[in-house]
């Protein structure tokens, strides 16, 4: 969430802020493009496909794109920011690369008519900050290579990790407000934001405080320390959420907002019946989890040293979504378990045609090809189509589908690699409309 290593908090604008007239003419040329986007009538269209796909009545696979490679993007200048003011180039950022991708590599994203402008949630974290050493190959790439060091060795480091504070800085909130009102006045109205969709992933922390080997093998050695170690986590996470809920933070994910790993979360069985608007609760929203790390582990122990512990969690959503990057073929009796589950991740290194028999029909596939081959030496058009078509074939029509193409680390500098990727799913999809 708000204590999460790879948020960036929005910077303040407390105080009077004065932006050069310039920055105001840049912003205000970027949002009338992407109102002009956001009217168009297909955004309805699609919001009704991705409600028909999360209702388990999709009429054919939907096809998403994030965690894109931005510094490797660019194309004559329409990603050099032109404003000179910090908080005006957070916003430049923004506008552009929405304006780009639907240019360029929509396939099925929705543009929203108003632009979001969110609460200043503050959050005091879990206490505990990794020690970490970072190795970049690439200085203008946010991926990088880490290595951990353990702080989490015995039962007693576990007091390491805090229960977070949560607080809501209200004046911080109105100025930011009032100052996007200002400068998109006439344009895009400006709406205020909750905190919608929380990425609740227990293990992704806990790995780099402790070690991914010293980890893997206290599940044998020390069972008793994991099983610990687990609960104080979701425990910290269920005080921090009680705090959102509580102070009113929340904010509905039924929408073009992301959920787990995945794709938009429209659906028309949420917000549900018992839904204040101006009180927005987790039953109301789409929970997700995920274990990693537990790619080589087995069911039985997926079962009792993650999923087990994590229910306490998801029990709180109206719907869920399980999994990322872990391979979740073979693994359908203990995602059974899990309550309102919805979405599962059919990564890149799942077994298609186990996944598709175990798990088709009853959830949304949520299949992520793999972005090597948008790194490698030469692009091959070809092979990117006959993968989405081998899912494809492997699912008989029966399954309910999103294609989400993620973790971008590179391109190569050739942004046009993804323009394509984009054309050839959309087609994809098409092919496979029933």
């Amino acid at each position: 969430m708000l204590h999460d290593v790879s948020h960036e908090a929005m910077k303040s604008v407390t105080g009077e802020i004065s932006l050069p007239r310039k920055d105001v003419d840049v912003l205000r040329r970027l949002a009338g493009d992407l109102a002009s986007i956001a009217a168009l009538p297909v955004h309805r269209e699609k919001a009704r496909l991705w409600t028909a796909l999360n209702d388990l009545k999709s009429e054919r696979p939907l096809v998403w794109i994030n965690e894109i490679c931005w510094n490797e993007m660019d194309v004559d200048g329409e990603l050099t920011l032109q404003t000179e003011h910090p908080w005006a180039r957070d916003q430049e950022r923004g506008l552009r690369q929405t304006i780009y991708q639907w240019r360029h590599l929509p396939a099925d994203m929705i543009v929203n008519d108003y632009l979001a402008c969110p609460l200043a949630i503050e959050d005091s974290g879990w206490g505990i900050h990794e020690d970490v050493e970072v190795v970049k190959t690439d200085d203008s790439n946010e991926v990088v290579s880490r290595h951990f060091h353990k702080q989490i060795c015995e039962l007693e480091d576990l007091d390491k990790i805090a229960m977070p504070v949560v607080t809501h800085n209200v004046t911080e909130t109105e100025a930011r407000f009032q100052l996007m009102n200002s400068v998109y006045a006439g344009i895009m109205p400006v709406k205020k934001a909750g905190q919608s969709h929380v990425w609740f992933t227990p293990w992704d922390f806990l790995i780099r405080w402790w070690g991914i080997e010293e980890a893997m093998t206290d599940m044998y050695d020390r069972p008793e320390l994991v099983h610990a170690a687990v609960e104080r986590m979701v425990d910290a996470w269920m005080v921090e959420m009680d705090q959102f809920e509580a102070q009113g933070l929340l904010a509905l994910d039924n929408n073009n907002t992301r959920v787990g790993s995945g794709g938009y979360g429209y659906v028309s069985s949420l917000p549900g019946t018992d839904y204040l608007p101006d009180h927005v609760k987790p039953h109301n929203m789409w929970g997700c989890s995920n274990a990693q790390i537990f790619s080589e582990v087995s069911p039985e122990m997926h079962w009792e040293f993650a999923i087990k512990h994590d229910l306490r969690w998801l029990k709180r959503w109206g719907l869920t979504y399980y999994g990322c990057c872990e391979p979740l073929d073979g693994k359908a009796e203990i995602l059974k378990r899990i309550p309102n589950l919805r979405k599962v991740s059919v990564s890149p290194w799942c077994k298609s045609e186990r996944a598709v028999s175990d798990l088709g029909g009853k959830y949304v596939l949520s299949r992520k090809p793999s972005p090597a081959i948008l790194a490698e030496d030469n692009w091959h058009p070809d092979r990117a189509r006959a993968d989405l078509v081998k899912f494809m074939e492997a699912t008989g029509g029966a399954c309910h589908v999103e294609l989400i193409m993620k973790d971008i680390s590179t391109v190569r500098y050739k942004p046009q690699r993804l323009w394509e990727w984009s054309r050839i799913a959309m087609e994809v999809a098409e092919a496979y409309a029933k």
